[in-house]
């Protein structure tokens, strides 16, 4: 499964590296076990303090692979400009399914739907992709809008991993204070 680490990281990077936070970082528990990664910027983009919150964690095998990964990213909305959280999140669900497409992976989403992330009301997709009628990752995205942060909370991992994992996701969620 290793050949699918690499999509998978690369997915959340494309996704959360383009997006462009201020003010305090959201306030979220990892679960133990999970390795929890600092997020910098690209070597390309300029030295200036990023305005992007960007928090992750890893869940690894005891191989060191790469079987779920969790983020949550805070953009800042300026004053007067009204986000479209519908259509972000069909974006981003378009570029997962065309970067998975590229490896030679199928995929297929769910309707977007309501539901909360932390006292926000919220709208979510779930991904599931295969490979060869094979499922071998689902991911998930929520995304949830502030007076001035649009907030996206993104978790993926392979089949397995991805079911057993539930209660982790869902215990962050619970503890998640935007």
């Amino acid at each position: 499964m290793s050949r699918l680490s690499k999509p998978l990281l690369t997915t959340f990077c494309l996704i959360f590296g383009c997006t462009s936070v201020l003010a305090a970082e959201p306030e979220i528990h990892w679960p133990s076990g999970w390795q929890v990664e600092e997020v910098v910027a690209d070597a390309d983009t300029p030295a200036k303090p990023s305005p992007v919150s960007r928090q992750r964690a890893i869940k690894n095998d005891e191989n060191g692979e790469t079987l779920m990964v969790m983020e949550l990213t805070g953009t800042p909305i300026e004053p007067g400009h009204v986000v479209n959280l519908q259509g972000v999140l069909l974006e981003m669900r378009k570029s997962i399914q065309k970067d998975f497409a590229r490896s030679g992976y199928q995929s297929v989403c769910n309707k977007m739907h309501a539901t909360t992330l932390s006292h926000l009301e919220a709208l979510e997709t779930t991904c599931v992709i295969t490979e060869n009628g094979r499922h071998v990752l689902s991911q998930t995205l929520v995304g949830a809008i502030d007076t001035n942060k649009a907030y996206v909370f993104s978790y993926a991992g392979q089949a397995q991993a991805y079911e057993s994992s539930k209660d982790e996701v869902s215990a962050v969620r619970a503890s998640l204070k935007l």
